[in-house]
């Protein structure tokens, strides 16, 4: 490696280092102003080098909008459809309009952190009036972990030596307190889904129905529920094998596996029984789905409960509940089961966790009566022994 001199385009001199990349070839670096600079940058250089550090470049004048794709691709690979739906989002409304054309290499930790603050920031006008709320801890984390996943690739490939959206203070994201329903009040709001009276209500009413007694008492989440075929339900053992999840994207049906990629079989509760007659009788292929929609044969998901307008929010007012997302009536069927004495072991395998400490770490607060249990028969059986041992003594 050498020092050179040579004069820019207004007759400056300035100096460039002449040097060898890792891969053979000869480059130079331009620019510098003093001669001493050219040579920090050198022995900078060189050691980088040396410890499997170095960058080049020119490799790191590449946009984060060049890299994007290929980051996007990979994540399809790893991640379910819906999940990739959410990233690609994230990328193209919060990241994309920031980022898309920044060179990688100019991409600085304070300009992360600027844009993570505002991101999560209300906009108010003159008057302190809120114009535009801003986004929650969990579409600021997701944006944030977009451009953290295309900056790790150009780490990967010694675009630039460190990532700068590593490191930079994000929002906390608080975990939603669940909304448990009583026994009564799950009946109340399957009831509430019929509005015929007086006569024998129409199918989709009944069907329903079905739907909201087996999510608030099976725990099954959405998408495999409503893959459930009808063949598949065995009323002997009251078992029903989940091995599919028809997950609503974009207007259109993904099938895919089960959330943990691992199948299960679950159980209803004989109480289904007739609810589930009510709906499966009279249908010609007992293959079928069991909840038929006009989605691509499925039942299409209703829309938010903040929003009016769908039959679920609509039933919920009905019933006098809170409003709710469908998957909240998973939480009532942990709540049920825990009620019932299902031991955290079964819950989980119900729920499809991964694991116990999982399904704790979830529904910690279904098991805080169990504190007051434990304490009492401790208390119990400390009581008695003791005064076994004071008998004893005497």
């Amino acid at each position: 490696m050498s020092i050179e001199t040579y004069e820019n385009a207004a007759g400056v001199t300035r100096y460039a280092v002449r040097y060898r990349k890792p891969s053979g070839g000869w480059t130079r670096k331009r620019g510098f102003k003093r001669k001493r600079d050219a040579a920090d940058w050198e022995a900078a250089n060189t050691v980088s080098k040396r410890t499997g550090m170095w960058v080049d470049p020119t490799l790191g004048a590449a946009t984060v909008g060049m890299l994007a794709p290929a980051w996007l691709a990979k994540k399809a690979l790893a991640v379910k459809p819906s999940y990739l739906d959410d990233l690609e989002d994230a990328w193209r409304i919060h990241v994309a309009p920031s980022f898309e054309g920044m060179r990688v290499s100019d991409i600085r930790r304070g300009v992360v952190q600027e844009w993570v603050t505002d991101l999560g920031t209300d906009r108010l006008d003159d008057d302190g009036t809120v114009i535009e709320p801003g986004r929650s801890p969990s579409v600021v984390l997701r944006a944030h972990g977009v451009l953290a996943g295309i900056l790790d690739d150009a780490v990967a490939d010694h675009r630039i030596a460190d990532n700068p959206a590593r490191g930079v203070t994000l929002p906390r994201k608080r975990r939603k307190p669940h909304t448990y329903l009583t026994a009564g009040q799950l009946m109340r709001l399957a009831n509430a889904c019929i509005t015929t009276i007086g006569e024998r209500p129409p199918y989709e009413e009944r069907k329903r129905r079905l739907l909201v007694l087996m999510l608030g008492t099976i725990g099954s989440r959405w998408g495999e529920t409503i893959e459930i075929h009808i063949d598949e339900i065995d009323f002997d053992r009251h078992r029903i094998p989940l091995d599919l999840s028809a997950t609503q994207v974009r207007g259109r049906i993904v099938l895919g596996t089960l959330k943990g990629e691992e199948a299960r079989t679950v159980s209803f509760p004989e109480f289904l029984d007739p609810y589930l007659h009510d709906v499966i009788d009279g249908r010609e292929n007992s293959d079928q789905l069991l909840f038929t929609g006009p989605l691509d044969g499925y039942m299409r998901q209703v829309d938010s409960p903040s929003k009016d307008g769908n039959w679920f929010s609509a039933t919920c007012d009905r019933a006098g509940v809170p409003r709710m997302t469908m998957h909240d009536l998973r939480h009532t069927a942990a709540s049920l089961m825990v009620r019932s004495g299902a031991n955290v072991k079964l819950v989980q395998r119900q729920l499809g966790h991964k694991s116990a400490a999982m399904t704790l770490d979830v529904y910690a607060d279904l098991f805080v009566d169990d504190l007051d249990s434990v304490a009492s028969a401790m208390s119990e059986m400390l009581l008695t022994h003791g005064v076994s041992e004071t008998v004893r003594a005497a």
